[in-house]
């Protein structure tokens, strides 16, 4: 059973209050923040951050300079009271859409919203079909996989959530070769890729229940039906010969949405 999408309402209006404040700091409007990582994903701990990810934009003024590459494009915070918040300029967040960057695909179908204009991220997402690289998608998904087993799970004993850092990427991936779109961030909807009933689904589903009860440093003895699985999936990837010169959205759609944000006729 997955957990819920539910942010306690004092910590959901200490991350708005958090969010106002550095929109007054640095002179910015906010146009889509949401959860990132594990909350998002459906599988946290009870001590799970909240990792809290947004978009804003300057003034237009702002971006009219002779120095604009050497302004900075990221507001960052230290992590206080579990609360991880930072986040990208809006022409940041563009450039690196153009590339199919995971990070900024996955905050646009993040289930738990904190705030949204209305504009930003439902364009963005219009852009998505014609934009994606399934290829580099996979290419992304595949590397993690590959990084956080080799890194983690390989031990007698190892972190329980390091499996979730696996499972994720590798259905990830089948959710690319299947349905040729950017993968849901959800872990319960990436699942039904996995036949109901079978070892595979029954391990997912005691380790989701354990995730659920335990802390983000839980560590369990290594799980060999998941890791001859994960072994069998990164053997298939590691045989993929993937095109990653591949499709990227038409700048002329980029700078569009763009100049929208900004009120730039």
């Amino acid at each position: 059973m997955m957990m819920e999408h539910v942010i306690p309402k004092e910590t959901r209006a200490e991350i708005l209050r958090r969010i106002r404040a550095a929109e007054k700091e640095h002179s910015v409007k906010i146009l889509y923040a949401v959860e990132s990582g594990s909350r998002a994903w459906g599988f946290a701990s009870q001590n799970s951050d909240f990792d809290v990810r947004f978009i804003y934009a300057h003034p237009k003024d702002w971006y009219v300079a002779v120095d604009l590459e050497d302004k900075r494009d990221v507001i960052e915070y230290e992590i206080v009271d579990e609360i991880d918040i930072n986040g990208w300029d809006v022409r940041k967040a563009l450039r690196l859409f153009s590339k199919s960057n995971p990070s900024f695909v996955e905050w646009l179908q993040s289930p738990i919203v904190y705030v949204d204009d209305g504009h930003f991220a439902e364009q963005a997402r219009s852009l998505l079909s014609r934009g994606y690289s399934v290829e580099k998608g996979i290419y992304h998904y595949r590397s993690m996989a590959k990084t956080n087993y080799r890194g983690y799970l390989q031990a007698e004993i190892v972190p329980l959530k390091k499996y979730f850092y696996v499972l994720r990427p590798l259905l990830s991936v089948r959710w690319l070769e299947e349905y040729r779109e950017p993968p849901p961030i959800e872990f319960d909807r990436l699942r039904k890729l996995v036949p109901d009933g079978s070892e595979l689904d029954r391990e997912i589903t005691a380790l989701l229940k354990r995730k659920q009860a335990s802390t983000e440093k839980e560590l369990v003895p290594a799980i060999k039906a998941l890791n001859d699985y994960v072994e069998s999936e990164i053997e298939r990837l590691s045989n993929l010969d993937l095109d990653k010169a591949m499709l990227r959205p038409d700048m002329s759609d980029l700078n569009e949405l763009f100049h929208s944000v900004l009120g730039v006729a």
